[in-house]
């Protein structure tokens, strides 16, 4: 239960932050994302009006309306009107949390003396199902790459007090 609720978040998340979700509108409480392809010689441009998670086989899926047209390579159209479930695909994403480079250190300390040569750090936080301490330093390090969502999240939490 918590893997698809995390799952659903994430999607959710990525939905609504990615570049080609930023014009998709909500109607009727649900996520309208745009969807277009080719294939067989014919061309299909609609909207995938998301409408709730579910799990099927053990698999989180999206469930929606597909709504469309279908257009030939003679150009006849025909309108699609379908209830779908797709699979939903978490991937892994990577944050980089520090990159420490330290040089050469020598250290003379009363006649101890000590050579350490370079040292490089990198802390990568990977994000995805199971991954709570990745999942929440990403948050953390994406928090101000947003400004717009760090205020919408700042007035949720005081409108809450």
């Amino acid at each position: 239960m918590k893997r698809t609720a995390l799952a659903s978040l994430f999607f959710l998340i990525a939905a609504l932050a990615s570049p080609a979700f930023a014009s998709a509108q909500a109607k009727g409480g649900a996520l309208a994302i745009p969807i277009t392809g080719t294939g067989g010689g014919g061309a299909f441009a609609g909207t995938f009006q998301l409408q709730k998670f579910a799990t099927s086989q053990g698999q989180v899926v999206a469930t929606g309306v597909l709504s469309g047209v279908v257009t030939t390579a003679a150009g006849a159209t025909t309108s699609v009107v379908r209830t779908i479930s797709l699979p939903v695909n978490v991937g892994t994403a990577t944050c980089d949390i520090l990159h420490l480079d330290l040089g050469p250190l020598n250290i003379d300390l009363l006649g101890l003396r000590i050579d350490l040569s370079r040292i490089v750090l990198d802390i990568t936080a990977e994000a995805g199902a199971g991954n709570l301490l990745g999942n929440l330093l990403c948050g953390v390090a994406n928090l101000l790459n947003d400004p717009g969502g760090l205020a919408r999240l700042l007035n949720g939490i005081l409108a809450a007090l």
